[in-house]
């Protein structure tokens, strides 16, 4: 597989939604943004933020879509055409219900499993051939509370977990930045609980 040029962070805009947990793809391109030295400027014509930064040799954009979760691929598809990046190229950070708070997990391909940032990027790609990180943030435990969970901000220890599950994510990415996306995934989702 290709390596990585661009690593895009799904959330929503906005003071209120910062610290949410549908906000987790956000806090992992900021983290690699702060540990990497970049520093998020607004791209009016790609309809979010972007920094670049380093890592493993290779040049890396991070982009945060300023569109609300729901319309990402808007701002994901003008990036991949301005920056003429391939979606095989092209990582995608999300909170994911359905994995226990902390768990991280690289996969590539598949579906949006409920995710509304995916489904609006492969509605907009026609595919979901590109790579993702999904960031577990538990599940309330009934279908009618998950909108506040999600758009909630998790209580100490689930931060905690979270922000755990970006630092091992972290740790695994320059292998795929290099292209050798299969080890990262194997070292990251075959960790230790």
């Amino acid at each position: 597989m290709a390596g990585l040029r661009l690593i895009v962070g799904l959330g929503n805009p906005g003071p209120e939604h910062s610290r949410t947990r549908h906000n987790a793809g956000f806090w992992f391109v900021d983290a690699l943004a702060e540990k990497l030295g970049g520093r998020f400027g607004l791209e009016a014509k790609l309809f979010g933020e972007t920094a670049k930064v380093e890592l493993a040799g290779q040049s890396l954009w991070l982009l945060k879509p300023a569109t609300f979760m729901n319309l990402s691929g808007k701002s994901v598809t003008a990036a991949l055409r301005y920056w003429k990046i391939e979606p095989e190229e092209m990582l995608v950070a999300h909170d994911e219900l359905d994995l226990p708070t902390g768990t991280p997990r690289l996969k590539f391909d598949g579906g949006a499993g409920g995710q509304n940032g995916i489904r609006d990027i492969m509605r907009l790609l026609g595919h979901g051939k590109f790579a993702r990180l999904r960031v577990g943030i538990g599940h309330p435990g009934h279908k009618d509370r998950v909108t506040g969970w999600v758009l909630g901000k998790p209580g100490r220890d689930d931060e905690a977990g979270i922000l755990r599950a970006i630092d091992d994510a972290i740790d695994v990415l320059p292998l795929a930045v290099a292209g050798d996306f299969n080890e990262a995934m194997k070292r990251l989702n075959t960790a230790k609980p």
